[in-house]
């Protein structure tokens, strides 16, 4: 069984940014794809970024890229999100999701090919 615990969210102008950390338990966070998603209110569950076992693949939905940067530390069993230049459309719950393999399928973004997912941070951008 694995857990992971969000944290880091919270309340930020449009333009600020904010670092959000997942941490896992267990002893096999370093064979799992890593994943972000997020839930804006009254939208469904979206695609953020993931990252492979090694860092060396990494995919970023289009309306983040270039302003999120996705990375993990295996050592500390940690997925971080860095948010630069927030929007208010950045606003949601923002979860971690863990996929039990290493490297990715064709299909990363689709919420499914996840078999572990945090209780979420909340993420408020104002304008």
């Amino acid at each position: 069984q694995v857990q992971l615990v969000e944290s880091g969210g919270g309340l930020v102008q449009a333009g600020g940014s904010l670092r959000l950390s997942c941490v896992a338990s267990g002893r096999t966070f370093s064979r799992f794809v890593m994943g972000w998603f997020r839930q804006g209110p009254g939208k469904e569950r979206e695609f953020v970024s993931a990252i492979n076992w090694s860092g060396g693949s990494i995919y970023y939905a289009d309306s983040v890229k270039g302003r999120f940067t996705i990375s993990r530390d295996n050592a500390k069993n940690t997925v971080y999100l860095l948010m630069n230049s927030l929007k208010p459309e950045d606003t949601g719950v923002y979860y971690c999701a863990a996929r039990t393999s290493p490297n990715f399928s064709g299909t990363y973004y689709l919420s499914n090919e996840y078999y572990y997912w945090g209780q979420g941070t909340q993420v408020t951008v104002s304008s």
